[in-house]
């Protein structure tokens, strides 16, 4: 039996984010950064199965004063999905969220990288 894949083993690459339900969690905007969440590195995973919209998504920091509204706000728009009826969101700690992760063309105009 194989064994369950780790969150880090199930991140989406940046070229593959191409469904509604990527465009849909990246008008979620960052209220302190101001840019949507999936460009910011911030959704690693999105599965839809039966029904279940399954997301794995991290903050920039353990202690993100806006983690209740952003988690809040992923399960509001994915319900917007005519497949969708239920949202369960994990937020996740490993792998942690750093600036690599943040979409490149954004990540060179925010941090000089």
């Amino acid at each position: 039996m194989d064994q369950p894949k780790t969150v880090a083993e199930r991140i989406v690459p940046a070229a593959e984010r191409t469904g509604d339900e990527w465009h849909l969690l990246n008008t979620i905007e960052d209220p302190e950064i101001g840019i949507g969440i999936v460009d910011l590195g911030l959704i690693y995973n999105v599965e839809i199965e039966k029904g279940i919209a399954t997301v794995d998504m991290t903050f920039t920091s353990m202690g993100c004063p806006a983690g209740a509204e952003l988690v809040d706000q992923v399960k509001e728009v994915l319900m917007l999905l005519d497949d969708v009826t239920e949202v369960v969101v994990n937020v996740v700690w490993e792998p942690a969220w750093d600036t690599q992760r943040v979409e490149e063309g954004l990540r060179a105009m925010l941090f000089g990288l």
